[in-house]
């Protein structure tokens, strides 16, 4: 009898050390367990989104070891109810505790923000606005950047001093933390320019004796002129011959950007109107971008095509480039597309 008494005692004090080694596991796990996601990485949760779908989403990026483990930390510390909907920065090795304070408060949000492909910097300046940043410090920024802004990336030792960072900021969509200054903002938008542009398109700029400035210049006018990308490396040989030949390049584009307006169909005068920025008064490209072009643009400014093809026109229904080789087809294209 006694015998059996002791092994009970034992199977009960071996059951408790098991479920007591189990719970500081656990509580282990969910204090100081990492995740396996070895990144830095964008997470959105949606609003209404259950805390176990996100535990779910969480576990299976890998930034938590276990969605049971999320749960119970949320559970136990009354927090189910405190997740914002907003998207969020998480990091690689971030412990429970961690990601739960970045998701609870609202300073730790991100704002996401999409610049278009050919938009210039007041458009980008008035959408951050929109966005609670300060659209004026960054068209000061730009119109001014600081040498301690400039210094930090490589592509500004391929740039004239004092050049404005029209064409420089890559449109694309951003991330940005609401804790940022404006100044840290830019940074990230140069950044992405610097990144994109190569080693290998650097060397091919070189190698054809041209600048950087030249080659973003004609891709801003490329960008605002064609939208496929097979049409704009033909209109890229177009007007580097052009160049080549001594001729303007008669980008209706260029006049947008001096009108501020967006037409169908530019006026004689308009093509007459004073300023460094016509393409048809002044031959060779305008004194600098009129956009910031995308990464489709600058490849097509960077690798042309060259063709027989001389004139061309968009059509404004599809927005097709339609290319012809002598003025008279030119203008029977005009007349046929009603411009």
């Amino acid at each position: 009898m006694a015998s059996l008494v002791k092994k009970i005692i034992f199977v009960l004090i071996a059951i408790l050390a098991i479920f007591a080694g189990s719970f500081f596991y656990f509580r282990h796990q969910t204090y100081n367990s990492k995740g396996s996601c070895e990144c830095v990485g964008m997470f959105k949760i949606e609003k209404g989104e259950r805390a176990s779908v996100i535990a779910e989403r969480l576990a299976s990026k890998g930034f938590i070891s276990g969605k049971y483990y999320f749960l119970y930390y949320l559970k136990e510390n009354n927090l189910e109810g405190k997740i914002l909907p907003g998207d969020y920065e998480l990091r690689s090795k971030m412990n429970i505790p961690e990601i739960v304070v970045m998701i609870t408060q609202e300073q730790n949000k991100f704002v996401k923000i999409t610049f278009p492909e050919g938009w210039d910097n007041k458009k980008m300046a008035e959408r951050l606005s929109a966005n609670g940043f300060s659209g004026d410090e960054f068209l000061n920024i730009a119109k001014n950047p600081s040498s301690e802004l400039t210094n930090k990336y490589s592509f500004f030792s391929m740039l004239s001093k004092g050049t404005s960072l029209e064409g420089y900021i890559f449109p694309d969509t951003y991330f940005f933390s609401q804790k940022l200054s404006t100044e840290e903002v830019m940074g990230k938008m140069l950044s992405n320019f610097d990144n994109q542009l190569t080693m290998e398109f650097r060397e091919e700029i070189k190698k054809q004796g041209k600048t950087l400035e030249e080659i973003i210049t004609m891709a801003s006018v490329i960008e605002k002129e064609v939208k496929i990308d097979e049409d704009r490396e033909i209109v890229s040989g177009l007007f580097w011959d052009r160049i080549k030949n001594g001729q303007p390049l008669q980008s209706c584009a260029t006049i947008s950007y001096i009108l501020g307006v967006n037409k169908k169909q530019y006026s004689f005068e308009d093509t007459r109107i004073e300023s460094p920025y016509n393409t048809y008064l002044n031959p060779g490209l305008p004194p600098g971008p009129i956009c910031n072009p995308g990464i489709s643009a600058i490849k097509a400014a960077i690798y042309p095509k060259h063709t027989d093809y001389n004139y061309f026109l968009s059509d404004p229904k599809t927005g097709k480039t339609v290319f012809s080789r002598t003025i008279e087809e030119h203008n029977a294209n005009k007349y046929k597309y009603g411009l």
